[in-house]
């Protein structure tokens, strides 16, 4: 039986991948021919293709992408909500783990299109906080 994968652009070069259920982020750099990817704690180097295309596969979005918890936190602020304009390096969410605070910031210029998280909210490692047009 075939693997029910689904895979998701969410920022440039990373990559929420779905299988069976179960989500994973990938990240990957390099040109087409020279990629370089970490998965899973670990770094493939290669000529690698994403099989868009093929019904199973979700198109990548050039317009939406989304702040990620790097890790399961507490949500401790929301500072921003549907449609603020953000700049890179604004916190648009600050969370708390392990004693410490981690201010999420914007990667980028943007609008804010959703909030996917609430204060008091527990989060897990790479649940989607906020999507940015």
């Amino acid at each position: 039986m075939a693997a029910d994968i689904r895979v998701r652009q969410v920022g440039d070069g990373v990559y929420r991948v779905e299988i069976d259920g179960r989500a994973e982020t990938v990240y990957v750099a390099g040109t087409p021919r020279d990629r370089w990817v970490f998965w899973d704690g670990r770094v493939f180097h290669g000529d690698f293709q994403l099989p868009v295309g093929e019904g199973r596969f979700d198109r990548p979005s050039r317009q939406r992408r989304s702040l990620t918890a790097p890790m399961p936190a507490t949500v401790i602020t929301v500072q921003v909500k549907p449609g603020d304009t953000v700049k890179k390096g604004t916190i648009v969410v600050v969370l708390e783990a392990m004693k410490m605070e981690l201010p999420m910031r914007a990667s980028g210029d943007g609008v804010v299109a959703a909030v996917r998280c609430h204060e008091g909210e527990l989060v897990p490692a790479d649940e989607p906080l906020v999507d940015f047009e």
